[in-house]
């Protein structure tokens, strides 16, 4: 009997080491350092995706993702993707063809809200304010009488510029003009207030590695009653299959659960205990820690002589400052040498802002005095 061999090709056959991580301090826009916890947590044993363990997991994730939320909002779930697919799932869900959308561009993520929305078939309209400021509610009124739009999309916390939009208001405007908020709070849930609820944001998304001191990978999503009302009356059907929340709800809402696809179980733990600590600490608390870190962020770099790019410090984010990079300084050197000498990441700005600031993450776990003390000592060094 004759036995065929198969050659096999060896090119890609590399010898590697068992995995060993630089201990980084991750102080950039995120990724952030995980809690410890939430390192235990991913680690665990698997379960099925089906396992009745496993849905009453689900089901304290989603009663915990409320709270941060501060929402009763019944669909309100972790998509299985980073924030990005969170901002999809929001955006494909929420936008017809031939809906005027109209979004509040002040950086980098209000203009990828543009090109989602813009993808997904939105007659798309556009204001906008220079990178690093906020919009007025005046101009918000104005710009929604206008337009008439069926959504208006904002950023809550940009993160290319660290500007933090004032909300509260807004959701009223858009409800005495029949048009749902779509909120993006990527770089703001769990760091900054957001009471969906209380300022009738209709929809809102974020992700997992900031402020809930996780991994990425589960990024939370919530649809309010009037949003859900608009894609149950869908005149066609949302236009990608994984990020459909008719489809989704079967499986995350309801006694008996559908198979929509196979959601991480590891990842969902992580978020959940990430969300635990959350709640243990309560949301006033983390809050008030956060701004209290950003000041002594502030405080100290004012110290070395450097500035804020975002002015007024009531529109900073509280969890990503923006620092203004000084005349003569090569921001890619300098955070390339923290890395390389000081095991600390920051960002520097991109687009409008490339070159002109470091962006200094102080997210979830990371946000405690110890390390907004390391960054500055390293920093001194640096500049002088």
């Amino acid at each position: 009997m004759h036995t065929q061999t198969t050659s096999t090709n060896q090119t890609h056959r590399i010898a590697t080491q068992t995995l060993d991580v630089p201990p980084r301090l991750l102080l950039g826009p995120g990724p952030s350092n995980a809690h410890p916890r939430v390192l235990a947590a991913v680690g665990m044993r698997q379960l099925s995706h089906l396992d009745p363990a496993f849905i009453g997991i689900m089901n304290e994730t989603q009663e915990l993702l409320r709270y941060a939320w501060q929402t009763d909002n019944e669909m309100t779930l972790a998509i299985s993707g980073t924030g990005s697919a969170a901002m999809e799932t929001a955006v494909a869900n929420i936008v017809e063809r031939g809906d005027v959308i109209l979004v509040a561009v002040m950086g980098y993520f209000g203009e990828r809200l543009v090109e989602m929305a813009s993808r997904h078939g939105g007659d798309v309209r556009i204001i906008e304010k220079p990178w690093g400021e906020v919009f007025e509610q005046g101009e918000i009124y104005d710009a929604v009488k206008e337009h008439r739009p069926a959504v208006l999309m904002m950023v809550h916390a940009e993160t290319s510029t660290g500007a933090l939009q004032p909300m509260a208001g807004i959701g009223a405007i858009c409800r005495e003009f029949d048009c749902l908020l779509l909120t993006d709070c990527v770089t703001s849930l769990g760091a900054a207030p957001m009471l969906v609820d209380d300022w009738q944001v209709d929809v809102a998304y974020s992700c997992s590695q900031k402020g809930l001191s996780c991994p990425p990978g589960a990024s939370p999503v919530t649809f309010g009653p009037r949003a859900m009302e608009k894609i149950n009356g869908r005149r066609h059907k949302v236009d990608t299959w994984y990020l459909d929340t008719t489809l989704l709800r079967s499986y995350w809402l309801g006694d008996v659960r559908g198979y929509h696809h196979t959601m991480s179980s590891n990842m969902t733990y992580a978020l959940r205990e990430g969300l635990r600590l959350v709640a243990e600490e309560g949301l006033e608390a983390r809050w008030a820690r956060h701004r209290a870190t950003a000041e002594l962020l502030w405080d100290g770099m004012a110290e070395l002589g450097l500035t804020c790019h975002v002015v007024n410090p009531e529109h900073r984010i509280p969890s990503l400052t923006t620092v203004s990079v000084p005349e003569g300084v090569d921001a890619r050197a300098v955070a390339g040498r923290l890395l390389r000498d000081y095991n600390i990441e920051v960002a520097g700005g991109f687009s409008k802002l490339a070159g002109k600031v470091w962006r200094v993450g102080l997210m979830g776990y990371n946000s405690r005095p110890e390390n907004v003390l390391i960054l500055l000592a390293a920093l001194k060094e640096l500049l002088d």
